[in-house]
């Protein structure tokens, strides 16, 4: 990372990134004093809506480097993205959620079923009190948008994976009615829990 004027270039390798985030190995023992990151400002990175992480307007190919820089991406009490090592934090445009849940497994069936979903980054994340599914409507069409938490941020804005369009058809699919705070609702069950998807009108069977 660097000041916004002048970015450092995406490196070639992982390996910079890991000794930043202290994931190389090596012969080195004695203990690292803590220290605060040195903020950089605004860096030339976007994420996508459908996932793909830009830097300065190109697309980031190797999966291996989205991977790296996902595992240092942070939320703040704000709701800002930031990028940050122990050395190193800078503050990202991220479109939407920064993740997308490509991919969805479930077991069991009814308050016993477990739903695990796979994002892009090819981390699993199992639907439960620790991690919600929740839908956003637009509104202006009222179109659903689910996410599902990936980690908690900062503050009340956690980092999420948006859940994409097929794989919310397939939660559609397993959903069964239960009711809510008075309201007949439409939902799936995954750890124990109920996560609604939306609200039955009253005269529906």
């Amino acid at each position: 990372m660097s000041d916004g004027s002048s970015p450092t270039p995406v490196p070639a390798d992982s390996a910079p990134v890991a000794r930043a985030c202290g994931c190389a190995s090596g012969s080195e023992t004695r203990p690292r004093q803590p220290r605060i990151p040195v903020e950089c400002g605004d860096l030339p990175f976007v994420i996508c809506r459908d996932g793909t992480w830009l830097y300065r307007g190109s697309a980031i190919g190797r999966k291996e480097l989205v991977c790296l820089f996902a595992s240092v991406l942070r939320r703040d009490e704000e709701g800002v993205f930031w990028l940050e090592t122990p050395a190193e934090r800078g503050r990202i445009e991220v479109e939407d959620a920064p993740f997308v849940a490509v991919e969805l497994d479930w077991t069991g069936e009814g308050m016993r079923q477990v739903l695990s979903f796979r994002t892009n980054v090819d981390q699993i994340v199992t639907a439960g009190p620790e991690h919600p599914i929740r839908v956003a409507h637009d509104l202006l069409t009222c179109e659903p948008t689910p996410y599902i938490m990936v980690r908690p941020g900062a503050g009340r804005l956690a980092v999420e994976a948006r859940i994409a369009r097929a794989v919310y058809y397939e939660l559609v699919a397993l959903s069964e009615t239960h009711w809510v705070g008075g309201r007949r609702t439409l939902g799936v069950w995954s750890c124990g829990r109920f996560f609604p998807l939306g609200e039955l009108p009253a005269d529906e069977d």
